[in-house]
């Protein structure tokens, strides 16, 4: 009698084992849906953008003229493809911020060219109180 109670009970225990309650799933999967659906259209809605229009600019204009320090592998400096020194590049670049108190200028080194000489240039620059500094990244040879 006692072996047929235990049979009973151990085939109890099977059953219920094999049975899965997804009733608690699906109200967890049912708010984070209600969340979701509330909060997106919320995060879409806050980005502002500001394109810009496409009509053409009605100013003549023409456009800024940037000049272009070339620093060659060999030390060999260059302001807008003429041969300058150091020295002469200061007076250069002097002159041309009293002209143009906006001037653009690009510095260009070599891959190989000494890395304080293209720092000496950047100084120049400083000095001369040019803020409108780029510098190329394309390789002079």
């Amino acid at each position: 009698m006692s072996h047929g109670f235990v049979r009973k009970r151990s085939h109890g225990q099977h059953g219920t084992l094999t049975e899965l309650n997804i009733t608690p799933l699906l109200d967890l999967v049912m708010v984070l849906l209600v969340i979701f659906i509330i909060t997106t259209p919320q995060m879409a809605n806050d980005m502002e953008m500001n394109l810009p229009s496409p009509q053409k600019s009605k100013s003549n204009q023409p456009p800024p003229k940037i000049n272009r320090i070339s620093i060659a592998a060999n030390g060999d400096v260059q302001l807008n493809r003429q041969p300058v020194s150091l020295e002469a590049l200061r007076g250069m670049l002097a002159s041309l911020k009293k002209e143009n108190p906006d001037v653009a200028v690009v510095v260009a080194g070599a891959s190989t060219a000494d890395y304080q000489l293209v720092i000496n240039v950047l100084d120049l620059l400083q000095q001369a109180d040019i803020t409108k500094v780029g510098l190329a990244t394309d390789v002079i040879r």
